[in-house]
């Protein structure tokens, strides 16, 4: 995985690889959350905070914090469903690809 990237910008072709990376992964928890039958309190929480992410993944670089805050989100959401753990874990470390948010 590209993990040591941090803020350093690849690109294959005219694509950031992180942008590439944050899409798939997004793209495949939805996909997982969607076949999951069971229903929990806060699962449109998460399908929102999926979405928002995909929307940010279509628009070029996104904003680290607002990342690492839908990541939260989701986590919160969807941390005790199992099922979804690998999926997660797959959007963290897509996120993490973006490196730290600035300092204040």
């Amino acid at each position: 995985m590209l993990r040591s990237l941090g803020q350093r910008r690849v690109t294959v072709g005219d694509e950031d690889v992180r942008v590439v990376a944050l899409r798939t992964a997004v793209s495949r928890l939805r996909r997982q959350l969607a076949l999951l039958p069971a229903d929990f309190p806060d699962r449109q929480i998460a399908e929102d905070e999926l979405a928002d992410l995909a929307a940010m993944a279509g628009h070029g670089v996104p904003e680290v914090p607002r990342l690492r805050r839908s990541l939260l989100l989701i986590a919160g959401a969807i941390g005790s469903v199992s099922a979804l753990k690998p999926g997660l874990t797959e959007v963290r470390h897509a996120v993490e690809l973006f490196g730290d948010p600035p300092r204040r």
